[in-house]
């Protein structure tokens, strides 16, 4: 059994080096730059600059691999990343940031995507679903690895920017000299808005709002708890416990959903997440256990949300539409995460720093009514009718070449 999955190895050994560095640099920029008092829209369109690149760089990453080749590609967009970590260490300036915020987004869908694919050339109807499980281990693991090293150093030195420049050339050490076979071109990703909606208009409407919220907390969220001073270490656990909740809730609450209208659970858990950030705005709690507990919780209803919208997207979608279909939820959630981050600096530069869960409030709000208006319009699928259940991460290391892997891909590869 370990000799078929010993290809794909190096190359999950790379992933966790990437992801680890991803980790590290998006926690730490927030907040060295609290503490260099950026303000609060410039650390926004940190977040919006690195969606957006990341989203550009789905659509025109494919184009450099296809050029260059996987090796060389992932190559230059490994040591871009190191290059754009270590100058955020030496140029410690706002703008500055923001524009290589932008490059780094571009870079990481890039090298994801090169990953990703290399990963569903390596495999097979039978062991898909290892693979794909594997993969979203290692994407676990490593983004909260990464987050926790901020909790072992000093935000205000330039070491952690350093480590996370090795990090990034660590990357590519196990491509560089692995000797698997090079994949298939990329792929094209294209968005068709129309036909999203048509298919399921609640899904699509969903996820740009679920991208609005967790845009906004994966942005800001550690800029909050700096401003409410509780310590650094307790910042990277309480971002990384928010992110463990989700995925623990997802599968519970995608069974649960597997047994009813997929909508009533999308509703419910839209609801949920908004009672908790109200909560936390209402009671502001300073207290680290406290922050923590109610985070979790909000995390726990937040980060079930996409995995529920794109499984009733797919309901109604044929078998052989489902990457097209999921990668472009997906695309369509990363432009909400470039809205998110400037609705929540806002209302954090208007109100407090609990302004961040009155933008997640709002759009779980608005996402938890619009599901109710539409459950009104149009007729469940039925049970009998339905593909189970599965986790879908919608994390910002997610492209829609790792929708390729899932073994729900298994169905359009047979037709």
């Amino acid at each position: 059994m370990f000799a078929t999955y010993r290809p794909i190895l190096s190359l999950l050994r790379g992933t966790a080096f990437l992801l680890a560095a991803s980790g590290l640099h998006g926690l730490l920029l927030p907040l060295r730059g609290q503490l260099e008092g950026f303000s609060t829209a410039s650390l926004g369109l940190m977040g919006t600059a690195w969606a957006g690149g990341f989203v550009t760089g789905c659509f025109f990453a494919p184009r450099i691999v296809r050029r260059a080749g996987h090796v060389r590609a992932f190559g230059a967009f490994a040591a871009s990343g190191a290059i754009v970590a270590l100058l955020t260490g030496l140029i410690i300036d706002e703008y500055v940031w923001i524009l290589l915020r932008a490059f780094t987004g571009f870079t990481m869908a890039g090298a994801f995507m090169v990953i990703e694919s290399w990963l569903n050339e390596k495999a097979t109807n039978e062991n898909r679903g290892t693979i794909f499980g594997l993969y979203m281990m290692v994407t676990y693991a490593s983004i909260m690895g990464g987050q926790m090293i901020v909790a072992g150093g000093d935000v205000k030195s330039a070491s952690l920017f350093m480590i996370t420049g090795i990090l990034f050339c660590l990357s590519l050490l196990p491509t560089a000299v692995s000797t698997a076979s090079h994949p298939k071109p990329l792929q094209d990703v294209s968005l068709d808005v129309k036909g999203l909606y048509v298919n399921s208009p609640v899904s699509a409407v969903a996820c740009v709002l679920i991208g609005i919220a967790n845009g906004a907390w994966g942005t800001l969220g550690a800029v909050y708890g700096a401003r409410i001073r509780i310590p650094t270490a307790e910042i990277a656990l309480m971002m990384s416990l928010v992110v463990v909740a989700g995925a623990a809730m997802q599968l519970p609450a995608g069974r649960l959903s597997d047994k009813t209208d997929r909508r009533f659970v999308l509703a419910g858990a839209a609801f949920g997440a908004a009672l908790v950030a109200l909560a936390i705005f209402l009671f502001e709690p300073r207290s680290s256990v406290f922050v923590i507990v109610f985070t979790a919780a909000y995390g726990g209803f937040a980060y079930t949300l996409y995995s529920i919208a794109v499984a009733h997207a797919n309901d109604h979608a044929r078998a052989e539409d489902f990457v097209k279909v999921s990668g472009g939820l997906l695309l369509l959630y990363g432009f909400g995460t470039m809205i998110g981050p400037l609705l929540a600096a806002a209302l954090m530069g208007w109100t407090r720093p609990e302004g961040l869960f009155l933008a997640t409030a709002f759009a779980h709000l608005c996402l938890a009514g619009y599901t109710l208006l539409r459950i009104s319009r149009r007729a469940p699928v039925p049970i009998e009718d339905r593909d189970a259940f599965k986790t879908q991460p919608a994390d910002r290391s997610v492209t829609p070449e790792a929708l390729r892997l899932d073994p729900r891909r298994k169905a359009e590869a047979d037709s």
